[in-house]
């Protein structure tokens, strides 16, 4: 998801309104796509990043070594209360073992009058998403599979929702979108076949012809030769 969520990130941190002297949070960091925005708008010292893979903060940890990165699920920060302006979490809500207690963990170690925001990818059906036209292409035969792949607050007015069971006010709601540039479709592809995430898994499951086959039902959903691709994500941002 690199190539996808570090266009979004920079969309996302606009739509919260992320400006200088504020600090920042980021929750489920991942290998920092969000982390090196707000770092590049707020400087490192205004900025820390938590995530419960030790491989991703160490390799965060590295990248930015002045960086205070901590190994932490959002359902219990590391943190003290009120320490923070602003506390996102981008596609990380859809993982959360418990995303309401995720979600009021980041109210509490945010100050008073400051901004919780989240964003998590469409994932309703025909939705542009990073893996919407690999979903389509196995739908035609494996529907059951697809269904199962239903996150949390992938669908319209589920973040929200979320936002609200959590006790949060001033909830706002929207779509963003960002663009990403893809070479051809093999670029579009390759990822797939790494094994990675439930695309991944479900593919290595699959026999060579049965690849094959879900390769060219892809195919024909993208453009051929290179292409841009416009990916949606559910945001919402509230005031604590």
């Amino acid at each position: 998801m690199g190539r996808h969520s570090q266009p979004l990130a920079r969309v996302f941190a606009d739509r919260v309104g992320v400006t200088a002297g504020q600090r920042a949070l980021d929750v489920g960091c991942g290998p920092g796509a969000l982390t090196s925005v707000l770092i590049e708008r707020l400087g490192v010292a205004a900025v820390e990043a938590v995530d419960p893979s030790p491989p991703f903060v160490a390799a965060i940890a590295e990248r930015f070594p002045e960086l205070v990165v901590q190994v932490g699920t959002a359902e219990h920060l590391p943190h003290r209360d009120g320490s923070f302006d602003v506390t996102l979490a981008q596609l990380v809500v859809h993982f959360m073992a418990d995303p309401v207690a995720g979600l009021s963990e980041m109210a509490r170690v945010t100050r008073p009058g400051g901004t919780v925001a989240a964003a998590v990818w469409d994932l309703t059906p025909g939705a542009n998403g990073p893996v919407s036209a690999f979903h389509a292409a196995v739908a035609e035969t494996d529907p059951t599979w697809v269904a199962a792949q239903a996150r949390v607050g992938g669908a319209q007015g589920e973040l929200g929702e979320l936002f609200r069971s959590a006790g949060l006010d001033q909830v706002r709601e929207s779509v963003l979108s960002a663009d990403v540039p893809m070479a051809s479709f093999e670029d579009w592809w390759e990822p797939f076949l790494l094994g990675v995430g439930p695309p991944g898994d479900y593919l290595a499951g699959l026999d060579e012809q049965g690849r094959s086959d879900v390769r060219e039902r892809a195919r024909g959903r993208l453009p051929d030769g290179a292409f841009t691709m416009r990916v949606d994500a559910w945001c919402v941002v509230a005031t604590v």
